[in-house]
């Protein structure tokens, strides 16, 4: 796959997306499975095969006479670079074409430097990476970055903590140096596509809410992100929260949810109360450590949150909210404020299933959800079909 890969037979890759699920299947069985004419369907897994998309995957039980061969989606035809760039750090990682993690790693990095610094620095890590992994096909390259984002051009729109990066050409940027596609989003978004890929895949309905230094929300409806008419749906952090209308957000106006209930605001108040709560982790570090008054205002703020998505699930409805962000580590304080308003606010109805939990892909949602959309993009029926060498 990749460069090599030109115009080819169609259909094949909606054959392809029958076998995504790592299950070995027979021609007869793909034949039965699809109702196509059993050469049909044997030269579009030749085809797949050629291109090693698939694998031979041993023999099926006889029922009678030599065993069938079965064949299987091979998650080893490429590789995938993610990158999740918060506003302090940088993930970075190299996957297989099923999303699974090869090699990682994280490292401080302020956005503030600039797209061309971090960019460079990015592109330098996913080398070493790749050199680390052994491999050389990269199918694409995806990216967070913590802002709007035009999905459409890849170009971050007004981001309020990213000097120098509004407008800026990030996928013509990478792909000067890698081939394949590259493709970006808001980090938000991307949390969402990898916890609802990895955890949730049968959820159509789902809410990622990443609370850190600033507080965003990524929504799956109907099993797809949905990004609003300029990309910025889920701008949760904000909405205006009740009765803070003297407090200045960073991002010009009053009152904003962030500006009471993210990470630093938080601190700021077990400082004022006499606690070393120097920066975020410092915070959790209290919460972990059974500190009172960290506890409490972790569950305030998750009671402020809360105000705010019990609107949100009256709005869409999800049957799974999900916590996650650097806050989730102080899970059960965050998680207990959250709960206690959204369900005594919301309709029963809306609530009677929801379940209200914690990431359980952690520090890996965001480059989890950048492979994802790569893969969403290379590995869709068009694409593999115009790609497929003969």
């Amino acid at each position: 796959m990749g460069e090599s890969m030109i115009t080819g037979g169609a259909g094949a890759g909606v054959l392809l997306q029958l076998m995504r699920d790592g299950r070995p299947r027979t021609r007869a069985e793909l034949t039965q499975l699809t109702g196509l004419a059993r050469s049909t369907v044997g030269a579009r897994v030749d085809l797949l095969l050629h291109n090693g998309l698939l694998a031979p995957a041993g023999e099926a039980v006889s029922t009678g006479g030599r065993p069938p061969a079965t064949f299987a989606f091979n998650p080893s035809a490429g590789v995938v670079l993610a990158a999740d760039l918060g506003a302090t750090h940088a993930t970075v990682a190299v996957t297989d074409l099923a999303a699974t993690v090869l090699a990682e790693r994280v490292e401080s990095m302020e956005i503030t430097l600039g797209p061309r610094a971090v960019l460079d620095r990015m592109l330098q890590i996913g080398a070493e990476l790749l050199a680390e992994t052994g491999r050389t096909t990269v199918v694409g390259t995806g990216i967070g970055l913590p802002g709007p984002v035009e999905h459409s051009t890849g170009r971050p729109n007004n981001p309020p903590i990213m000097p120098g990066w509004d407008g800026y050409d990030v996928p013509g940027h990478v792909a000067a140096v890698m081939g394949g596609p590259v493709l970006v989003d808001n980090d938000v978004n991307l949390m969402a596509l990898g916890e609802h890929a990895v955890v949730y895949p049968d959820v159509d309905h789902l809410l990622f809410v990443k609370i850190a230094t600033g507080i965003g929300a990524g929504i799956i409806n109907g099993g797809v992100l949905h990004r609003g008419a300029q990309g910025v749906a889920g701008d949760l952090g904000h909405v205006q929260a009740m009765g803070s209308h003297e407090v200045a957000c960073r991002c010009g106006n009053l009152g904003c949810l962030e500006a009471v209930a993210a990470g630093p605001a938080i601190a700021a108040r077990v400082r004022d109360a006499g606690g070393d709560a120097a920066d975020v982790g410092a915070l959790i570090d209290l919460v972990r450590a059974g500190d009172v008054v960290a506890a409490n205002e972790v569950r305030a703020a998750g009671r402020r949150i809360g105000e705010v998505l019990a609107s949100c699930v009256s709005l869409l409805n999800p049957s799974v909210v999900v916590i996650g962000g650097q806050l989730a580590n102080a899970a059960e304080s965050l998680l207990a404020g959250v709960r206690e308003v959204v369900y005594a606010r919301s309709l029963p109805l809306a609530t009677g299933s929801l379940q209200i939990v914690s990431a359980r892909t952690g520090g890996q949602a965001g480059v989890l959800g950048a492979a994802t959309m790569v893969l969403q993009h290379v590995l869709s029926p068009s694409e593999v079909d115009a790609r497929l060498v003969g």
